[in-house]
């Protein structure tokens, strides 16, 4: 099942790569090569299949290997700033709706699947390759650590500075990519040892600046919050599309608000203060309680604070799961996107939230 399932979905997408047949063949290594070579083949098979296929089965976790195709598509997305997120290699919501507004923004026929339109599109966006290398540093391994995350909020207030578990916390979210995925492209590099050379997304890494090269992105003036695709876009003076993020946007507990609001500031490596009045589930404090900035902290690396009270843009030290799951009513970026979004957010910039 987990196997037909793969070449269901991505006969949904419209795809089927060469490197994804020596996946369903047996092939165990994902390569550096698999990803860089992987190109886009539609056949009149799979495009009846994707034709007549209105729903895609789901497989059990862990079943299918993610596909090179898939990554490919996600780091050019991502460098051409229309974030699926985590970097999986795999189909679902954050990539598709990635697509269907990279397309829109290109011009191209409305949809959310990978054309060859779509694909020749993304490519042109840039030369450069789709992953990289990476050296494992002294400084990678030795941390410091948060030996032990505690999952209960009024618990970390103890905790410190809210640092990564260890280094693949860190190198995976470093370059955008999933934990699994990281391990899965270097199944044999120890991530707990320097000198290691691992393969990776070739993204800009966390908070560091855009790719050498790369044109400066506009100053943002407008923010969309998207209720309806669970995405974030941003606007230059100009009115033109300038990036596009995957959110997790409120709770039945805590709905993210309506109508508009303003961007009143950008704090960077933020504490965070509970207020018992904002009664989240599972927290039982009847006091404020403060816990220290880092990427675990509940807002991440960013908070980007609006003119509705208790209201923001902000990171999350769950990144996997963005796009996925509820916030406690704000809009939860991944940590690169809310730094991408906050470096370049004027004080001012008007939000405007949708449900339609």
């Amino acid at each position: 099942m987990g196997r037909a399932w793969m070449r269901g979905a991505l006969a949904a997408l419209g795809i089927w790569s060469a490197a994804a047949q020596a996946t369903e063949s047996g092939s165990s290594n994902l390569t550096r090569e698999d990803i860089e070579n992987a190109v886009f083949r539609e056949t009149q098979e799979e495009a009846k299949a994707d034709k007549a296929s209105k729903t895609t089965r789901k497989p059990k976790k862990g079943a299918d290997k993610p596909d090179p195709l898939l990554i490919k598509v996600q780091v050019m997305l991502d460098r051409a700033r229309f974030s699926p997120g985590a970097i999986d290699g795999r189909d679902g919501e954050n990539l598709r709706r990635a697509i269907a507004a990279f397309a829109a923004a290109q011009g191209l026929p409305a949809g959310d699947r990978l054309t060859r339109a779509v694909f020749d599109r993304l490519q042109a966006t840039s030369k450069d390759p789709v992953v990289t290398q990476y050296t494992i540093t002294e400084e990678d391994v030795k941390g410091p650590f948060v030996e032990r995350m505690p999952s209960k909020m009024q618990e970390q207030a103890d905790v410190g500075p809210m640092r990564y578990t260890n280094t693949r916390e860190m190198l995976a979210e470093r370059f955008h990519m999933q934990r699994d995925l990281l391990s899965a492209i270097n199944p044999n590099v120890p991530l707990d040892k320097a000198g290691g050379t691992l393969v990776v997304a070739a993204v800009p890494p966390l908070g560091e600046g855009k790719v050498e090269g790369a044109p400066l992105a506009p100053k943002v003036t407008r923010i969309e919050v998207d209720k309806r695709t669970k995405r974030v876009r941003a606007y230059g003076a100009d009115g033109k599309l300038a990036a596009d993020y995957p959110a997790s946007i409120g709770s039945s507990e805590k709905p993210a608000p309506d109508g508009s609001a303003k961007v009143k500031a950008v704090a960077f490596d933020p504490w965070y203060t509970y207020n018992p009045k904002y009664r989240f589930e599972g927290v039982t404090a009847k006091k404020k309680f403060s816990i220290h900035p880092g990427p675990n902290n509940p807002v991440g690396l960013v908070w980007i604070d609006l003119s509705i009270p208790s209201y923001g843009i902000h990171g999350t030290p769950d990144p996997e799961k963005v796009g996925k799951t509820e916030s406690h009513g704000c809009i939860r970026l991944t940590n690169w996107d809310a730094r991408d979004l906050a470096s370049q957010t004027e004080k001012g910039a008007k939000v405007e939230f949708l449900d339609r």
